[in-house]
């Protein structure tokens, strides 16, 4: 049980969508304290009872004032919500966290990545009833980050090419209500519902959904590009995404192909002290990152096909130098 009375006050706002509920997950799994817990979400959802540890929650709707007495604030319900209520309820002494993009390229708001740049939440601290805004960042570029960020330590990055392959649980519960719906249907030789994506999802691969820009680029791959250089405080690094959204429910992967300021064999001993220490720490606790060397591979490529969607940790199962780009390329 997470009740503690010294604890902070926790909110969800969205709490009935996917991502709200994996923050109810999160928490459990984390034993995260609190002295109280509100669910809101829309007039819709209001008065649902959810079961969370030991006790059962009734939703509440989502209004101005229901972040009195909120330290905590965990924000999943799209960008408009977030506008809206996000700066009441960090107004009113809640720092929040928002899942969505609303703030993410707003000047004076810390894009996060814990485990990457913790120190842009510098100053920030639950208890001091001074409200904030932090924005975590698109799935795809926590996933990238959080296995480049330290080549990119001991090596700075210069330029960055990602494929992505996005799963179902990106685009919410709808999306992959959609997909199981769609999967039966084509088995059963009937037209698919298409809904959320406008065309077949089931056995089917396309560019990623959100909306094309004038450069050929769609949104969700400029979100790649503008938020990689925002959390590394580079703007200068070369960022180029493919988005592809494929049939499955949920785990994203992705590609990435680095070129680095310094030659690599000045790091490599550096890098294999790396992965050395990432599976130490895969062994011997929690860590965010799971390096799978060739030894283990088969074992851990069929676990994290299967089992990634149940766990925190970002699976990296290839190290390779580029031919092309001689000792500056991995």
């Amino acid at each position: 049980m997470s009740f503690q009375e010294s604890a902070p006050s926790v909110a969800v706002v969205g709490v009935t969508g996917a991502v709200g509920q994996e923050f109810l997950s999160v928490l459990s799994d984390r034993d995260f304290p609190y002295r109280s817990l509100k669910l809101l979400a829309s007039r819709r959802s209001a008065g649902k009872s959810i079961s969370f540890q030991d006790g059962n929650f009734t939703v509440q709707e989502l209004t101005a004032e229901s972040f009195d007495d909120v330290d905590i604030a965990l924000f999943s319900a799209g960008g408009s919500i977030s506008k809206e209520f996000g700066p009441i309820a960090a107004e009113k002494g809640a720092i929040v966290v928002d899942n969505s993009s609303a703030f993410r390229m707003v000047d004076g708001v810390p894009l996060v990545i814990p485990e990457v740049n913790p120190e842009a939440m510098g100053g920030i601290k639950v208890g001091l009833k001074k409200g904030a805004l932090i924005a975590n960042p698109n799935c795809s570029t926590i996933i990238c980050l959080m296995a480049s960020t330290p080549l990119h330590r001991h090596a700075k990055v210069t330029r960055m090419v990602v494929s992505t392959c996005q799963a179902a649980s990106g685009a919410g519960a709808a999306a992959m209500h959609e997909l199981e719906l769609q999967t039966r249907e084509v088995l059963e030789g009937k037209p698919p519902t298409c809904d959320i994506f406008k065309q077949q999802y089931a056995f089917n691969l396309f560019s990623h959904n959100a909306p094309v820009l004038e450069n050929g680029y769609n949104e969700e791959e400029m979100k790649m590009v503008k938020e990689t250089r925002k959390i590394w405080n580079d703007m200068k690094v070369k960022v180029t995404a493919t988005c592809i959204r494929v049939p499955v429910m949920r785990a994203h992967a992705e590609s990435v192909n680095l070129q680095f300021e310094k030659p690599l064999d000045e790091m490599m001993l550096q890098l294999v002290e790396f992965v050395r220490i990432c599976l130490k720490k895969e062994i011997t606790g929690w860590t965010s990152l799971s390096v799978v060397t060739k030894y283990v591979r088969e074992l851990h490529l069929m676990l994290f096909r299967l089992l990634s969607c149940c766990y925190d940790l970002v699976g990296v199962n290839s190290f390779r130098q580029l031919v092309r780009f001689e000792l500056t390329g991995l």
